[in-house]
């Protein structure tokens, strides 16, 4: 199955969440999605999505001295995305419970 399409409906919320957590890097957040197991996701990847949450007014971003060389970009949570990320994880919950209602009856 292409997981694909499934991953891009999530995968926004995933690093909405994990940025959630503390002010962090592209770096830093493609490590932590590795340890989960996303280990498909590209820089390039990740950095659309973080243009398309800043440009929704959900994280910002600052750059900053990096001690280990060149300056990076650090992003953190805004309210407007923690009122997002809230209303993400509701009606995600209830999608997801509705689904698996479905789809793992009579097992």
């Amino acid at each position: 199955m292409e997981e694909t399409q499934l991953l891009k409906g999530i995968l926004e919320e995933c690093v909405l969440t994990l940025i959630s957590e503390k002010e962090t890097y592209g770096y830093e957040i493609i490590a932590c999605l590795n340890e989960y197991g996303f280990t498909d996701i590209q820089e390039g990847t990740l950095y659309l999505v973080l243009n398309r949450l800043e440009k929704r007014g959900y994280i910002s971003c600052r750059v900053g001295r990096s001690p280990l060389g060149p300056k990076r970009k650090y992003f953190s949570m805004t309210q407007k995305g923690e009122r997002y990320l809230i209303e993400f994880q509701k009606a995600y919950d209830r999608i997801t419970h509705q689904a698996d209602m479905i789809l793992k009856r009579g097992k």
